[in-house]
C-alpha cells in the first residue's frame, strides 16, 4: 500500500548482501565468522581516554561543519608534509562511507558514468545508482591488478569520475607504484575526478602509494574505522583541491551537519598512537589462512586490508557460502555482493586466531563436499 510513496531511486538497489548474511548469522549456534569487515582489537586506550573526557567536559555539541579545531590542524599538517599542494585541504567526515556520500551528492549528474574497478566495496554501485549515476566497471580478475589500457578503453564523454581504491575491499590488493602512477596521469589527463578510498592504508603489507602524489586533483578519503578499531564512532576524513572541500562542505551542513564531536576528540587522541603491532597480527593472520588453504583454493595473495578473495573450487559463489552456513556454520560472503561475477567469495580475517583456525577447518571440508 506504500508504493506509491517510495522514490525511483529506493528501487534502484538492493540491500547490502552482507547484512543478509549477517542476519543468517544471528540463527546460528556457534559461528564461525569471517564476514564482517571491522577489526577485532579494542581502539587504544589514548582513543578511549580523550573520548571519555570530551564526555566529562560536556562537550556534546556541534563542531564546525568542517571538524574538530584541533584534530583539523594535526590532520592538515600530516596532509601538507605528505604532499606539499598549496590548495589541498582537508575536512572531518562521518566515516568513509559518509565522504564518498558528499562526493556522490556533488559531484555525479544523473547518466554521469562512473568507474569502478571489479571487484569493488559494496557501496559503490549503490551510491552512484543512488544519485542517478551510472556504474561503469572494469573486471581485473584473476589477479585484482588495476589495468590503465582496460581504463582507458572504458573512457567515455560521459565519464565524471573514477573510484580508486587501495588497499582494497573485497581483494586486500594494493596497487603498485606504477598502477597508481598510471591511474592518476591519466584521470589528469582526461580531466575525470578521481576519488582514491584509503580508508585501508594502515593495513598495508607492501609500499603503499596515494594518487594524490601524481595527480594534484585527486579526492582522498580516510579515517579510524579500520586503523584504529573505531567503526561505530563514525568518524573520517577528506583532503582535496580547496574548492571541491568547500562544495563537499556545503553539502555536509544539510545533511550530517558535522561528524560527531566525542568521537572527533577521540580520534584525535589515537593519532599518535602506534598501531605497527596490530598491523603485524593481521599479517599473520593472513599468512595463517593462505598456508591453510592455498592447495584447495585459487587464491590471489592480498597484500592490505584483512581480506582475501578465494575463488569457489565448486558451483557459484552463492551456492557455495549457502552451503558453508547451512552444513558448517560459516559465515563468508558471496562475491556478487562486491561484482558481476560469482566466482568468488570474501574472507574477512579480522577475526581472532582462535575463529580464523576452525575457518580453515570448515573451508578445507566445504572445498571437498560438492
Amino acid at each position: 500500500m506504500y508504493d506509491k510513496w517510495f522514490s525511483q531511486r529506493s528501487h534502484s538497489f538492493e540491500s547490502s548482501g552482507i547484512r543478509k548474511v549477517f542476519a543468517l548469522g544471528e540463527k546460528l549456534a556457534h559461528p564461525i565468522d569471517l564476514s564482517i569487515g571491522q577489526p577485532d582489537f579494542d581502539m587504544p586506550e589514548k582513543a578511549r581516554e580523550a573520548a571519555i573526557n570530551a564526555i566529562n567536559s560536556r562537550k556534546s555539541g556541534y563542531t564546525q561543519t568542517q571538524g574538530l579545531g584541533p584534530l583539523l590542524e594535526r590532520l592538515q599538517k600530516d596532509v601538507d608534509h605528505l604532499y606539499h599542494h598549496a590548495d589541498r585541504k582537508v575536512f572531518a567526515i562521518s566515516g568513509t562511507s559518509g565522504g564518498l556520500l558528499l562526493a556522490a551528492l556533488v559531484f555525479v549528474n544523473p547518466g554521469d558514468e562512473v568507474i569502478m574497478f571489479d571487484p569493488y566495496f559494496v557501496m559503490y554501485e549503490s551510491l552512484v545508482k543512488m544519485v542517478g549515476g551510472v556504474p561503469v566497471r572494469i573486471d581485473t580478475y584473476p589477479d585484482f591488478n588495476y589495468d590503465v589500457a582496460k581504463l582507458e578503453t572504458a573512457i567515455t564523454p560521459k565519464t565524471k569520475m573514477i573510484l580508486f581504491n587501495s588497499p582494497a575491499n573485497p581483494t586486500g590488493h594494493v596497487a603498485t607504484r606504477e598502477e597508481t602512477e598510471a591511474v592518476a596521469k591519466l584521470a589528469k589527463e582526461k580531466n575525470i575526478l578521481l576519488v582514491s578510498d584509503e580508508i585501508y592504508q594502515t593495513f598495508c603489507h607492501v609500499p603503499f602509494t596515494s594518487p594524490a602524489e601524481f595527480n594534484e586533483d585527486t579526492l582522498v578519503m580516510g579515517g579510524f574505522s579500520k586503523s584504529h578499531g573505531m567503526p561505530g564512532w563514525r568518524v573520517g576524513f577528506a583532503h582535496g583541491p580547496k574548492e571541491l572541500i568547500e562544495m563537499m562542505l556545503k553539502f555536509q551542513q544539510y545533511t550530517f551537519v558535522c561528524a560527531p564531536q566525542v568521537s572527533q576528540w577521540g580520534a584525535l587522541g589515537g593519532l599518535d598512537v602506534d598501531m605497527s603491532a596490530e598491523i603485524q597480527h593481521y599479517r599473520k593472520k593472513r599468512d595463517m589462512l593462505v598456508e591453510g588453504l592455498s592447495d584447495l583454493y585459487e587464491i590471489a595473495r592480498p597484500e592490505g586490508a584483512f581480506y582475501m578473495f578465494p575463488k569457489a573450487p565448486w558451483g557459484t559463489a552463492t551456492e557455495f557460502v549457502e552451503k558453508g552456513i547451512q552444513k558448517y556454520e560459516l559465515l563468508v560472503i558471496p562475491g556478487n555482493v562486491f561484482s558481476a561475477r560469482d566466482t568468488h567469495f570474501r574472507i574477512s580475517y579480522a577475526a581472532s586466531d582462535e575463529t580464523i583456525e576452525r575457518g580453515i577447518e570448515a573451508l578445507r571440508k566445504l572445498a571437498k563436499d560438492k
